[in-house]
């Protein structure tokens, strides 16, 4: 947008006059100090004779000293200035657009040419009205310049060195209202209205949303078109939606009923590829966390093995040998480490969880699950089937709709059939020949399919029937088997016999093997005890130990790592523990 700018002045008070605010090609206020309820322009200064390069008086003089006006020397006459201490003199109301003048107090014996001597300084005059009674008018080019013959108001007037009456007089300039000034202001004005309406109005097309392409009509070489792209995967998004609103707009009639139908029946061709492509980004998501899961998992080795550093440089034997500041900062090194250690943790083992309640509960024996798999096989190949079989109904419609179609433009054109139309039905006949042979074997293979499915399920339903028998005689036989250990062995004896003394041991055992059991891969008693330490913190970690060795069913110490970073791990031996027992 190349429009030219006016100045802000002249634009702010346009705008005022239409009742809006300013804006410019961003829509922001062109003026901050526009203020509509004044009707003015705040932020600008009006313009007075005292500033600089008016040509009249001299530089601008600070706001704290009184204005003081000297003598104008013209070439015919001399101008005084009034008294400094009298009140400045009266004037009207500045109408706006105000070019022109009034002048009163002129010397009887003066002429236009001394006028225009006097008020030539001011600015260009284009026009000069004078009356017999001491007075005229001034039109000047510009509106600034009436602000400067403002400035010659309350002015002694001589001319020449004469003090004759008819030769002095003094000056009084007001604002004048003229229909020129009027007229020009109010083109300008309409002027800048119409440029802010534009501005706006491309403002308003600039941050409109683009409009959607339109959408042909239907027609035959339009649904041919179409029905090519609803097979190309590229191009199938729009040919969709170019179906779609025909569909909306009510262009499905009996004559072109086949032809959406083969269009629709083309749109749901795309259903497989598209189910495809989501188990395809599904296993790609799956991929990635696996490696997420593996990357984790070495991380956390990594994090373990400078703990241990950390723990080994604790000990006595080394710690002795470190400065204070050392100590400080292997301590906190250690707390980080620590930290950062257990979110890991907590972040892998959450992972896990996840995957362990994704998994099936029924995993009981290695027969269920295989069932269940060839089950779930089976009523995949049972709906495939089902699809192929409506696939192919669908298909047969619209062969019989198209062999009906010809057979009425036959009877219609009253005419003998052409060799081309007769080779045309004979091909559709031997095709409709041929997909009825399909269904036929299709629904015999459906069937089929259903018979093993109901045999499948009567086999699920005796194989839970026998598990649940199984685990009554489980019960009955572990109940028999209690029995009979408390009849054999009195209370003192196992009491006495048993490696665990109080009850305070035997919650550190059970949080030991919940704590080893998540942990599959064991753990140092460092970080054994630092789990312990947190539920309890006057736990030792001899006692821990010791307790542990006693308990050689339930936990067993392995040695882990090759040379340097050979390290003592306990893990978690309690089911196997049971088998033995």
């Amino acid at each position: 947008m190349t429009l030219p700018m006016s100045d802000p002045t002249a634009w702010a008070t346009a705008m005022n006059n239409l009742g809006m605010a300013p804006l410019g090609i961003a829509g922001q206020p062109i003026l901050p100090d526009f203020d509509p309820a004044l009707g003015m322009m705040t932020g600008i200064p009006p313009i007075t004779p005292m500033m600089p390069g008016l040509g009249i008086v001299p530089p601008p003089i600070p706001p704290d000293m009184p204005v003081v006006k000297e003598i104008i020397h013209c070439k015919s006459c001399t101008l005084f200035p009034p008294n400094p201490n009298l009140p400045p003199p009266a004037t009207r109301e500045r109408p706006p657009g105000c070019k022109t003048v009034f002048v009163g107090g002129l010397p009887e014996n003066g002429t236009e040419q001394i006028i225009v001597e006097v008020f030539e300084q001011c600015g260009e005059i284009i026009a000069i009205r004078k009356s017999k009674k001491n007075f005229c008018h001034i039109r000047f080019a510009e509106e600034y310049m009436v602000d400067k013959a403002l400035y010659l108001s309350g002015y002694r007037i001589r001319l020449g060195s004469s003090t004759d009456k008819k030769d002095t007089g003094r000056l009084h300039v007001d604002f004048a209202q003229a229909r020129d000034d009027l007229y020009e202001w109010e083109c300008k004005q309409r002027m800048l209205a119409r440029e802010e309406r534009h501005r706006r109005r491309m403002e308003e097309e600039r941050l409109r949303p683009p409009s959607p392409p339109p959408v042909v009509h239907y027609s035959d070489h339009e649904c041919s078109i179409v029905a090519e792209k609803l097979k190309d995967d590229s191009k199938f998004s729009e040919a969709v939606q170019t179906l779609l609103t025909w569909i909306e707009r009510g262009e499905v009639n009996r004559r072109s009923a086949n032809n959406f139908y083969s269009m629709i029946q083309s749109a749901n061709s795309h259903v497989r590829r598209l189910v495809n492509e989501k188990a395809a980004h599904e296993k790609d998501m799956e991929e990635a966390k696996e490696k997420f899961k593996q990357a984790l998992s070495g991380i956390l080795i990594q994090f373990e093995q400078i703990v241990a550093v950390y723990h080994s440089a604790s000990k006595q034997k080394a710690w002795d040998h470190f400065t204070k500041a050392q100590r400080k900062n292997i301590s906190v090194w250690c707390k980080q480490a620590e930290e950062i250690r257990n979110i890991h943790n907590d972040e892998l083992m959450g992972i896990r969880r996840e995957e362990e309640m994704e998994m099936s509960d029924d995993e009981i024996e290695e027969t269920t699950e295989t069932k269940e798999t060839e089950e779930s096989a089976l009523v995949s190949q049972a709906e495939a089937l089902k699809e192929e079989n409506d696939s192919l109904r669908w298909q047969l419609d619209a062969y019989r709709n198209e062999v009906e179609l010809l057979k009425q433009e036959q009877g219609k054109a009253h005419r003998e059939d052409d060799p081309n139309k007769e080779q045309q039905l004979k091909l559709l006949q031997q095709a409709l020949q041929g997909m009825q042979q399909h269904l036929l074997k299709v629904q015999e293979e459906y069937k089929k399919k259903e018979a093993e499915l109901e045999k499948l399920k009567d086999d699920k339903l005796q194989v839970e029937k026998m598990l649940e028998n199984l685990k009554e005689k489980e019960s009955r036989t572990s109940r028999l088997g209690t029995s009979n250990q408390d009849s054999d062995y009195p209370l003192e004896k196992t009491m006495n016999s048993s490696p665990i003394k109080s009850e305070r041991e035997a919650l550190l055992v059970g949080i030991i093997s919940t704590f080893l059991h998540v942990h599959p891969f064991g753990a140092s008693i460092e970080y054994i005890c630092s789990y312990l330490q947190r539920l309890d913190n006057k736990i030792c970690t001899s006692d821990v130990e010791h307790l542990m060795g006693r308990l050689q069913h339930t936990f067993k110490q392995e040695m882990t790592g090759v040379g340097a970073s050979l390290e003592k791990r306990w893990k978690f031996c309690g089911f196997e523990g049971l088998k033995l027992t």
